[in-house]
């Protein structure tokens, strides 16, 4: 591959990346997508490989989704799948959402499908050539050329950092309300969120909208919040919202399966307390995966990637475009990442239709 020029070489393997392989294999740009590999930050199939169920992603209903998996990815894949949730059954047959893992195992088995490449291996270093051919460097130190690429690497939830909060990472810890808070597990209970900002403010509030919800409590390191007058207002008039200032998290606790409480710590004294809550939710923002570009590209303040033409996946060099969380840090939903992975898909091929590739 070294000594050829591919089309199209997609970075990332979330949502936009395998949306983007699927439409860019249709069309016949012989798509090679670099999946990534292991590291603390990330792992091959993006944030949703975090996440359990998800219930939000158009056209997966509950239903027997395991059996479905099973007959639509490779069996050399199954080792991958999560454990088939508890207490979903209905009939007799395993009724629940489609499970992150799941879903993302489906678009790569799509993916391949359709004659997709893929490599497990990551992008460390690029070297773009804007209108020419752009020069990719892989961690097992290859150089790969290609006419077209698509950045897909997404952004990752910051956390606290605490060893009880990644023990209960999908057992009550979360980084996003809208896609987990409806969850079973959460319904009628008290929850917390930690962050002061305008997220943060919506995040409390959609989750102090649900049906049936309980007190929502927010917690924030100071005795104000950095979020705008009117999210403050919405706040702290919600009257399912409890606002506790001048609180950090010392500690998640749980039972081992699930968490039950928080022990908060002041940050005017040395006072603690605990607080019974069935699920804690971070929102502390998002890091964009964009080290490896060392600033070839554009990027907003907080490191996104900016869109350079309005409803377009184009940045500022030609052939290069941007796909999912990497560049939107507005929506972060699994579905709009995968229909920015289309737009990207459909850019390239009409940009390589125009340069005649």
């Amino acid at each position: 591959m070294a000594d050829s020029i591919e089309k199209t070489i997609i970075i990332g393997s979330g949502p936009a990346g395998w949306s983007a392989a699927i439409y860019a294999a249709r069309a016949n740009l012989n798509p090679v997508l670099y999946e990534g590999t292991v590291k603390p930050e990330m792992i091959p199939l993006g944030q949703l490989a975090y996440t359990t169920e998800v219930e939000n992603f158009a056209g997966f209903p509950a239903g027997n989704i395991r059996a479905f998996v099973e007959s639509a990815v490779d069996k050399d894949r199954h080792y991958n799948l999560p454990m088939v949730p508890q207490g979903h059954e209905k009939d007799g047959q395993p009724h629940y959402a489609v499970q992150g893992v799941e879903l993302m195992e489906l678009m790569k088995q799509q993916a391949l499908n359709f004659g997709t490449k893929v490599v497990s291996d990551d992008i460390v270093g690029v070297d773009f050539n804007s209108g020419g051919v752009h020069t990719l460097h892989t961690g097992s130190g290859e150089s790969v050329k290609t006419h077209t690429v698509i950045v897909a690497t997404g952004a990752r939830a910051n956390y606290l950092g605490l060893p009880s909060e990644e023990a209960y990472k999908n057992k009550g810890v979360s980084a996003c309300a809208v896609c987990d808070g409806a969850l079973p597990i959460y319904r009628s209970k008290p929850l917390a969120v930690v962050g002061g900002g305008d997220s943060a403010v919506e995040e409390a509030t959609y989750l102090a909208n649900l049906k049936n919800a309980a007190t929502i409590y927010m917690i924030i390191r100071r005795d104000e919040m950095r979020a705008s007058k009117v999210m403050q207002d919405r706040a702290m008039n919600h009257p399912n919202i409890e606002i506790k200032w001048n609180r950090v998290v010392d500690e998640v606790l749980g039972d081992g399966n699930q968490v039950n409480a928080l022990r908060l710590k002041s940050t005017v004294d040395d006072e603690t307390e605990n607080l019974d809550v069935g699920g804690l939710f971070l929102a502390i923002g998002h890091t964009p995966n964009t080290a490896f570009l060392k600033g070839s590209l554009k990027m907003n303040d907080e490191g996104y990637l900016q869109w350079t033409k309005p409803f377009r996946t184009n940045t500022e060099v030609d052939g290069v475009f941007a796909a999912g969380d990497v560049a939107d840090d507005y929506y972060r939903q699994a579905i709009t990442s995968a229909g920015t992975g289309c737009m990207a898909a459909l850019d390239a091929e009409r940009y390589l239709g125009e340069k005649d590739v």
